[in-house]
């Protein structure tokens, strides 16, 4: 069962550490795994995407267009920016909350999200949008958002290991004082 993931989000978000937990669920599990990850200005709050392939006779880490199953997005914008990779009928796990872009800012732009959200409803088949920051603040911590995101996509049957898998390569790969945190996130659910 091959899948390809695309994760995005700006930097700071753990999009990277996600996309290497997820690879890590994915060896576990005896899968082929391919990643390429673009940072660009990801210091600076600028985008961040990751493509992930799993399965076998996999021979390169990026895929074109419309060939994503599942999107997993951290920032409504980055979700719109990268719905073009998303095939037809897959799936989409979006965190509602909005980062203002710098150029927004610097211009004095209004950006709430609510319109990238509103496309996104009406543009894919399968969309789970995730009140990321809301459950982080329950949760208290805001830098668990990726293990949110992480267990939110879980939940959807579109990834091919469980949550239980997740905790253990989580386990292996974040340092000992957060792994219990870490694990309560990728379990949290908020409904």
């Amino acid at each position: 069962m091959n899948k390809n993931i695309l994760l995005c989000g700006v930097g700071g978000q753990g999009i990277v550490l996600t996309s290497k937990l997820t690879a890590s669920c994915a060896m576990a599990k005896g899968l082929d795994v391919m990643s390429a990850e673009t940072i660009g200005m990801a210091q600076k709050g600028g985008s961040v995407f990751s493509f992930l392939r799993l399965g076998e006779g996999i021979h390169s880490p990026m895929f074109g267009q419309k060939q994503a199953d599942i999107l997993i997005a951290f920032e409504p914008a980055e979700a719109v920016r990268m719905l073009p990779y998303l095939k037809d009928g897959g799936c989409a796990v979006v965190n509602m909350h909005p980062i203002k872009p710098v150029t927004a800012s610097l211009k004095g732009s209004d950006y709430n999200g609510d319109e990238m959200i509103k496309y996104i409803a009406e543009n894919v088949f399968e969309t789970y949008f995730v009140d990321g920051d809301a459950m982080c603040r329950e949760l208290g911590s805001p830098r668990v958002l990726n293990m949110v995101m992480l267990g939110q996509a879980l939940r959807t049957g579109y990834l091919p290991f469980t949550v239980d898998d997740a905790v253990e390569a989580m386990k292996k790969t974040v340092k000992p004082q957060f792994a219990k945190l870490n694990e309560v996130a990728l379990r949290y659910s908020a409904g």
